[in-house]
């Protein structure tokens, strides 16, 4: 397979004008200096880069994309690179310049009578709620990777996460945004306005397009109201409808304050122990169907303590559990009763994906389904991969839908002898005839342009088609992702060019 590659001499003169930009400090040649940005968290995906721009402000990157469009140079933007579909890795068959937004990781402005913070791109996740946290707001995008994502990462793939349930997307927390398009043009759409009715949508346009329309820059976000008290705990139930009844009784129970509602099978929990023996299961006896719950209060009144030192939101959420014990739709429950047992369960939560990636996982599926479907999928499913010789393994937010449905070779079995594209077609047919999605928070990148191109809306697929050639009719913004190429060419893992 041939690379396209500019020309020595067209490329000494791109270097030299973008180290006029951000000075050499900050363009990366070096071969091991530029590896990192080479790869994402899966280590799937490895390009390495022409170079690696570090530019400090939305002025710079503007130049450096000006330059890229004027070499005919590919840009693909990066952040925390903690993404599991190439995203943010260079095609192999296109060299490309990588544009890190790491410097930039400014807090612009923390509004707190508009309950608004606008922040660069670079900035991490967790330390943006941080900060905000110390203006005693919230913002409460949580997942695993919130320790190295960037905001700009997050936005650009609308990560999910583990309280979508309650808060939305990063797209439903994101008020406005800045953003360089293809040409250089600067984008200013930082409105913290709550109602703004005055053209096309831009703003959800760039939010998960995975930077193959522009490069986000910065964002202006929501901040709420920062919890008082919370109540963690984790319950036993028969099957997934049993579980699905507790959520519904929960959230009318509490006006909608549950902030997670995560499926963890005790299958899942054995490979977690097993990876780290530190972690103990929170039952005494296994958890068929294991659920981590999480409620939430900002009210004060939620927060008080009795005489016995129990906050008010955790005796009203037990003797709701209690009641749903008795009524035998939970098998088996404990609660946390300080921040280090509540940490304990959490921790668990977030070493799922160690664990079973230690148990041998092959796969990992990204999926959501209405909630009625969940059930009647995981069974078929299962038979699906039992059908071509594997074990599956299903974890996920339950209470928005999302799973993530693993497969890994029957006892002994190399999944490397068995059917993997047969069996991963069979499971993703099922997830669309019922309605389902194929990504539901880890994007399309380079991993899923098959799957685009088959499960898709045409009329969609086209539509993106024709922004994208009005947008970046060079096709340099992240080529090679999110939007495959013709039918002709399925299963290359190359994308559509214009």
């Amino acid at each position: 397979m041939s690379v396209a590659k500019p020309k020595a001499d067209t490329l000494d003169a791109f270097f030299e004008a973008c180290i006029g930009v951000v000075g050499p400090r900050h363009f990366l040649q070096d071969a091991d200096a530029v590896k990192p940005y080479g790869r994402d968290w899966s280590g799937a995906y490895f390009r390495t880069p022409l170079a690696v721009a570090l530019p400090s402000s939305t002025a710079e990157v503007s130049d450096l994309v000006r330059l890229c469009a004027g070499h005919g140079i590919p840009v693909v933007p990066a952040g925390g690179r903690t993404g599991l579909c190439g995203g943010s890795v260079p095609m192999r068959e296109r060299a490309a310049l990588v544009m890190s937004l790491e410097r930039m990781t400014a807090i612009r402005e923390m509004d707190r009578v508009g309950r608004t913070v606008t922040v660069e791109a670079g900035c991490i996740l967790e330390t943006l709620q941080d900060a905000v946290a110390e203006a005693g707001l919230a913002f409460p995008l949580m997942f695993g990777a919130k320790g190295s994502c960037m905001i700009g990462g997050a936005l650009s793939t609308n990560a999910g996460g583990s309280n979508v349930l309650r808060y939305g997307n990063a797209r439903d927390l994101c008020l406005g945004i800045e953003a360089v398009m293809p040409d250089g043009t600067v984008v200013n759409g930082l409105s913290a306005l709550r109602k703004d009715n005055t053209g096309y949508d831009l703003r959800n346009l760039l939010i998960g397009a995975e930077g193959t329309l522009g490069i986000i820059t910065a964002a202006t976000l929501k901040t709420l109201p920062q919890p008082l008290v919370r109540t963690t705990a984790f319950l036993s139930v028969s099957d997934l409808d049993a579980a699905l009844t507790v959520l519904h009784r929960v959230q009318d129970h509490t006006g909608g304050a549950v902030e997670a509602f995560e499926f963890m099978p005790q299958p899942v929990i054995d490979a977690i122990c097993t990876y780290n023996p530190a972690i103990r299961s929170p039952l005494e006896g296994p958890a068929e169907i294991g659920i981590l719950l999480e409620v939430a209060s900002s009210r004060p009144m939620d927060a008080q303590l009795n005489e016995e030192g129990a906050r008010a939101l955790e005796v009203d959420v037990l003797t709701l559990l209690a009641d749903l014990v008795e009524k035998e739709l939970i098998l088996d429950a404990t609660i946390a009763r300080n921040d280090q047992q509540r940490q304990d369960l959490w921790t668990m939560r977030e070493m799922v994906l160690e664990g079973i990636t230690h148990a041998g996982v092959a796969e990992i599926f990204d999926i959501s389904l209405s909630l009625k479907h969940l059930s009647s999928f995981v069974a078929t499913a299962k038979e699906q991969a039992a059908r071509f010789g594997f074990r599956s393994l299903v974890i996920g937010h339950l209470g928005d839908g999302n799973l993530h449905y693993a497969v890994m070779g029957a006892e002994g079995q190399d999944p490397a002898d068995l059917p993997m594209d047969a069996m991963r077609a069979a499971i993703m047919d099922e997830v669309a005839r019922l309605n389902g999605s194929f990504s539901a928070e880890h994007g399309i990148g380079q991993s899923k342009l098959d799957q685009m191109l088959r499960y898709k809306d045409a009329g969609q697929l086209a539509v993106m088609r024709r922004i994208k050639s009005a947008l970046d009719p060079q096709n340099l913004m992240n080529p090679g992702k999110l939007i495959p190429l013709a039918s002709t060419e399925v299963g290359t893992g190359r994308s559509w060019q214009p």
